[in-house]
């Protein structure tokens, strides 16, 4: 027998009361039982007394033990999985730390619907080059991220927020309100000012992201130039398509309200990617480097054109405008790079 088992009858002799009067058996040996079990100041047994408290602080810890366990057991269930730690890993391993506000008005102010963002006029419609240049502008203030707080001019400092920023809509929307502002294009589509939405169902406002697209860096298509609003701040950062995780789960989207949509780019100052120069090389952009260079100093390399035909006087002219910049080396190889093209409309 344990010690619990000997304990057990003091405890219910506690609780049923024997009847004063009755001469019983059972009766009698109840009342021998409370008078044992009685505290000492009122003529009671030391040890039963000791016996008993021990017994009751026993069965306390029994229940705490229970109770508590299965508290604490419903509290783990309930307690959120944490998420991957920021620096730990791969970067190609980690999710964006990119958790984003609900739809809101600049500043913070309360909105409505989609119809909250304010149309541009008609007079001044949006171009790939101000996207480019609005995000820039964050990239050259290091915005730090934050989905609670507005920067200087209304917008909130998270993804979804930058992005609204940069397409010059009049709220900050969310990655899943973006595309009400959108269309739907294929990657072969992709322009500068266009963008690229992940959006995560399992996890809606921390798991989504959105970047902007600003130029392929390859002629393969396989990297990028991305705009993006991540911890700790606005970046500008060669990408791999179509981003560094859940890769095949980012949708092209361009703005609906984007002045010339598919047009050649030819006279916004957003770079149209790497491919688009060098060997073989044969469209517009090319002859907007070479007039570009023309009017820096570069007409000397040039005994006819510039044309839409890449050559090596667009490569000695870009070079020596690369190397008039201070720049050597790989910085410095004769193919215009974002930073070039930027320096160029400078």
């Amino acid at each position: 027998m344990t010690r619990t088992d000997h304990l057990s009858p003091l405890l219910e002799f506690d609780e049923v009361e024997p009847e004063e009067d009755c001469i019983c058996g059972g009766c009698s040996a109840r009342r021998r039982a409370r008078l044992h079990a009685a505290p000492v100041h009122e003529g009671g047994h030391a040890a039963a007394h000791s016996i008993r408290r021990r017994a009751a602080v026993l069965m306390a810890a029994v229940g705490t033990a229970i109770g508590g366990g299965t508290a604490a057991a419903g509290q783990a269930a309930a307690a959120p999985i944490p998420g991957p730690t920021p620096g730990g890993g791969s970067a190609a391993a980690q999710p964006p730390q990119t958790p984003q506000g609900e739809v809101s008005g600049l500043y913070g102010e309360a909105s409505g619907t989609r119809a909250f963002a304010a149309p541009r006029a008609a007079a001044q419609p949006l171009t790939r080059a101000q996207i480019i240049q609005r995000a820039q502008g964050w990239v050259d203030q290091q915005v730090p991220y934050s989905m609670g707080r507005y920067w200087s001019d209304g917008y909130r400092q998270d993804c979804s927020g930058f992005v609204s920023m940069a397409w010059g809509l009049g709220s900050s929307q969310t990655t899943w309100t973006l595309p009400n502002f959108a269309e739907r294009i294929g990657k072969a589509d992709l322009q500068p000012g266009d963008v690229l939405v992940y959006n995560n169902p399992a996890d809606p406002q921390a798991g989504s992201h959105v970047v902007i697209f600003g130029g392929w860096a390859d002629s393969s298509r396989t990297r990028y130039l991305a705009y993006e609003q991540t911890s700790p701040g606005t970046k500008k950062r060669d990408t791999p398509y179509a981003y560094w995780n859940n890769s095949g789960s980012y949708v092209p989207y361009r703005c609906t309200g984007l002045s010339g949509g598919s047009d050649d780019g030819t006279a916004a100052t957003a770079f149209p990617g790497a491919d688009t120069f060098g060997p073989g090389a044969n469209n517009a952009y090319v002859t907007k480097l070479g007039r570009l260079l023309v009017q820096r100093g570069g007409a000397r390399f040039y005994t006819e054109g510039p044309g839409p035909r890449w050559g090596e006087a667009d490569r000695k002219a870009t070079q020596a405008f690369q190397q008039a910049q201070g720049w050597r080396g790989a910085e410095a190889d004769g193919y215009p790079g974002p930073d070039t093209w930027r320096r160029l409309f400078s």
